[in-house]
């Protein structure tokens, strides 16, 4: 996990053999916009993040530098994210119960 954004944004392309130009406008941005964001003088908003992961299939945690391979979520996120996922199904039951209680 030793590449900036920059590096791996450029790194994908490159392993696609695809031309700035191509990705720039399958992207919906400038070239030179992409140039910037691939030399690391311009940082995307994260409208442009998720578009670039789902263009390349890639987590964010890749992109970003925080995974060391494309598919890699870690599994301290995973278990937050689960954890979260328990909690709002816990809330969701308590006001089903709460809604059936008023009903009878």
């Amino acid at each position: 996990m030793d590449r900036s954004f920059a590096e791996t944004l450029l790194a994908l392309r490159q392993s696609r053999n695809l031309s700035q130009r191509t990705v720039a406008a399958d992207l919906g941005i400038s070239q030179p916009l992409l140039s910037h964001y691939e030399k690391g003088t311009r940082e995307p908003g994260l409208n442009f993040v998720c578009r670039v992961c789902d263009y390349y299939g890639v987590t964010a945690d890749y992109l970003l530098g925080r995974a060391s391979h494309p598919g890699d979520v870690s599994v301290s996120r995973s278990r937050a994210f689960l954890a979260d996922l328990r909690g709002t199904l816990d809330r969701a039951e308590k006001e089903l119960n709460q809604v059936e209680g008023e009903r009878k």
